[in-house]
């Protein structure tokens, strides 16, 4: 049942954001459009910034799901895009609003999540400390991120797969590169 109320909560939430910008939806809009009390609401949520998270990590947990290998790792960037679109008055609003670096902070998480898994499974075999994989995986988070928000920041126009064909022509082999060119290097310390 506590995912049916946060899931009637989200719907609700990208409801509202078709008539009103985000800044100007309260929880009493929330529970009101969708029947439910303020104290439900609180059970489930902190504010609208939680039930944002939320929404977002759920939406991030479906797109790549079964999608974070190095064969597979194009449908799960595509997925993410995918969403973003499918989700777009509510991405902008959320963008364009004081949560901006909300949503900045879920895609370095989930792009990281994806990458991650990228090169964890290329660096098997190899004498390559953690902190060089995470560095690898932050370095391409960094730009897989930038791309998407400039793609954001622009009204979504381009084609998401003409982004990731492009993406994937560019970067094809670099992560077998870079860790070959750190399997031998002293770890150097994560950025984060």
């Amino acid at each position: 049942m506590s995912n049916l109320t946060k899931r009637a909560l989200e719907a609700s939430l990208k409801h509202l954001l078709l008539q009103k910008p985000l800044n100007k939806i309260t929880i009493s809009d929330l529970t009101d459009d969708c029947g439910i009390s303020r104290m439900t609401f609180y059970y489930h949520f902190n504010d609208i910034h939680d039930l944002i998270e939320w929404s977002c990590e759920e939406e991030a947990r479906k797109a790549i799901q079964g999608n974070k290998t190095y064969e597979t790792w194009q449908e799960g960037f595509l997925s993410i895009f995918t969403a973003v679109k499918n989700n777009q008055p509510f991405v902008e609003n959320v963008y364009q609003s004081v949560s901006r670096e909300q949503l900045e902070q879920y895609l370095y998480r989930v792009v990281y999540d994806l990458l991650i898994g990228v090169v964890e499974e290329e660096a098997q075999g190899m004498d390559v400390s953690d902190a060089d994989k995470q560095f690898i995986a932050d370095f391409y988070k960094f730009s897989f991120v930038g791309l998407m928000l400039e793609w954001v920041r622009q009204g979504m126009q381009q084609d998401p797969k003409q982004i990731v064909m492009r993406l994937s022509m560019l970067i094809d082999g670099d992560i077998d590169r870079m860790l070959m060119k750190v399997r031998k290097a002293p770890p150097a310390p994560p950025l984060r």
